[in-house]
């Protein structure tokens, strides 16, 4: 069995910093992209960003700039870094891994409960 933790969400000012964490565990035998995606209330899913085992990015236009992804492959883990943050980045947080459990098994995406992010103007 496969989960995802997020942590690091909370309240935070306008202009300020956040550092979000997802650690990957349980039954695992490759993870291949891990990232993040956001939903506020009333609104889609949508990618904050992504990185691939071998460190390649992409970025949801909103967050260039301002937002670093980073992952730790030893320990299954991916970070976002949250700078000068904005009212409307205000959202749930979801982490997202590729993974594959078993050799022979073909990866799917698993999601994290999320985790709540609010900032105040």
């Amino acid at each position: 069995q496969v989960q995802l933790v997020e942590s690091g969400g909370g309240l935070v000012q306008a202009g300020g910093s956040l550092r979000l964490s997802c650690a990957a565990s349980g039954t695992i035998f490759s993870i291949n992209a891990m990232g993040w995606y956001r939903q506020a209330p009333g609104k889609q899913r949508e990618l904050v960003a992504v990185i691939t085992t071998g460190g390649r990015i992409n970025y949801g236009d909103s967050v260039k700039g301002r937002f670093t992804i980073s992952r730790d492959n030893a320990k299954n883990t991916v970070h976002l870094q949250m700078n000068s943050v904005k009212p409307e980045d205000t959202a749930a947080y979801y982490c997202n891994a590729e993974i594959s459990p078993f050799s022979t098994s073909w990866p799917r995406g698993y999601w994290g409960p999320g985790t709540q992010v609010t900032v105040s103007s």
